[in-house]
């Protein structure tokens, strides 16, 4: 699931400091106070149909698309706990809200759709039930490894994963096609293809590279190994950082030299100009997470003459492929939920059968991180219109989600987004080198981290 502007998947839990998540680290405990009906505030009242009114309710503040037949279903079949949901907003609306309530001590919802990437940001305040004590681990069989990964520290288990992103590339198929130019499937080959496409006339670019594209840009570096932080939530206090690696300069490298050569763009993602261009041909190639398809069906100027192909994410080393993951949303348990068992019963179960999840896949384009749906011939053998029918999944996103094996986010993401981004704009507006734009963002973010109170390892 993305959220508006992936710049924030958290983008302002500003309202709390990293030496705010320290001090509630160091003193070991949460804030006080249950998430009362009048406490979970104004967004948390219900915004659908209790359908067992006897039953325990829990709040839950998501925003998933058509999300309210998700819930209805749920409320339908459960009788003994009934989902009083509300959409406190999207990504960083969300997260200030319940940022909010952390400060206040009250007025969190007991279950929340929060992205995996901002999970260390919560667990280091202590704002997030320990899953495990539910038996959560027990259900480690029914996800994917990457996704499990996502959600657990150790052996504590802080969500439960729901949808996911593994990266494909998405292509003009009629545009390779008019120019003669195969579908790249390895890197040199991309580069390749974004000369041989110049040379044969096509006035556009292989693809876009934002320097706003962060966690979309953490995905890229990451397929060729790199791994900027080691973080554990039972040692909150410590953080390994290490950014500049030659596996990530070789990767930033890579696309520099496809800037200077003019054929990729470093248009922001996600502005109106940007969608414009994913659709009126002035990209071949959009490097896409699996909610990627969606994202393109629904833009509204969408060229429906245009003939779009889903393959693989092309690879450094064709020979052993890395699969990466850029995006995916979880249910996590609040500190704050008065009745953590019930809570947890809906977040394991909200998307905890196949009526649910062919909802969520039909109306809200969702990927799944559940085995059963992932592996359901209904969504296995589903075809695409937008795609020519495509079996999309099948021939691309299904293997890219078995393969990612989880990637470790910091505590302090949105500001190490923040960091990347400047950086990345400079390197491309001064002709900077990919050594030097990598090792300022390292010393930026040891700095920061050691002024917050953290060791850095």
């Amino acid at each position: 699931m993305r959220i508006s502007q992936r710049r924030g998947a958290a983008a302002a839990v500003a309202t709390l400091t990293v030496g705010t998540l320290l001090a509630a680290c160091s003193s070991g405990g949460s804030a006080d106070g249950g998430a009362t009906a009048e406490g979970g505030g104004d967004a948390a009242a219900c915004t659908n149909e209790i359908k067992k009114p006897d039953a325990t309710e829990v709040s839950v503040w998501a925003w998933y698309p058509a999300f309210e037949s998700v819930v209805d279903h749920f409320n339908e079949t459960h009788d003994d706990v009934q989902v009083c949901w509300t959409n406190a907003g999207q990504g960083a609306d969300e997260y200030n809200k319940f940022s909010t309530t952390i400060e206040a001590g009250s007025g969190a919802p007991d279950v929340i759709m929060l992205e995996s990437e901002i999970l260390p940001t919560y667990t280091i305040l202590n704002s997030l039930a320990d899953l495990s004590e539910f038996g959560a681990n027990e259900l480690e069989s029914q996800f994917t490894t990457g996704a499990w990964s996502d959600v657990t520290s150790g052996d504590s288990v802080y969500a439960i994963p729901v949808d996911g992103g593994p990266m494909g590339m998405l292509y003009r198929a009629d545009i390779f096609e008019e120019y003669g130019v195969e579908a790249p499937t390895t890197w040199e080959e991309f580069a390749q293809a974004g000369q041989e496409l110049r040379d044969a006339g096509y006035e556009g670019y292989i693809t876009n590279y934002p320097t706003n594209g962060n966690a979309l840009n953490y995905a890229l570096f990451a397929q060729n190994g790199w791994s900027p932080f080691e973080y554990d939530a039972a040692n909150p206090q410590e953080i390994g950082i290490d950014v500049a690696t030659p596996e990530a300069e070789q990767v930033l490298s890579y696309w520099k030299d496809l800037i200077d050569q003019g054929l990729v763009s470093t248009d922001d993602a996600f502005t109106s100009d940007y969608n414009t261009s994913l659709v009126d041909g002035t990209y071949a190639v959009y490097l896409a997470a699996a909610w990627g398809p969606g994202y393109l069906q629904g833009l509204s100027d969408a060229d429906s003459e245009a003939e779009w192909k889903a393959a693989p994410l092309p690879q450094w080393d064709a020979d052993d492929p890395t699969q990466v993951n850029w995006g995916g949303s979880t249910f996590a348990v609040t500190e704050q939920a008065d009745d953590k068992a019930a809570a947890y019963t809906v977040a394991s179960e909200l998307f905890g059968d196949m009526d649910a999840w062919e909802l969520g896949i039909d109306e809200a384009a969702l990927f799944p991180q559940w085995n059963e749906a992932l592996e359901s011939d209904y969504f296995v053998n589903k075809e695409y219109e937008f795609f020519g029918g495509q079996q999309i999944n099948k021939d691309v996103f299904i293997e890219a989600a078995n393969g990612y094996e989880g990637f470790s986010f910091s505590p302090f993401q949105v500001y190490a987004y923040d960091q990347q981004t400047q950086a990345l704009f400079d390197m491309v507006e001064s002709g900077g080198d990919a050594t030097t734009t990598l090792q300022t963002i390292q010393d930026a973010l040891v700095s920061y981290a050691q002024q917050q109170g953290f060791t850095v390892k």
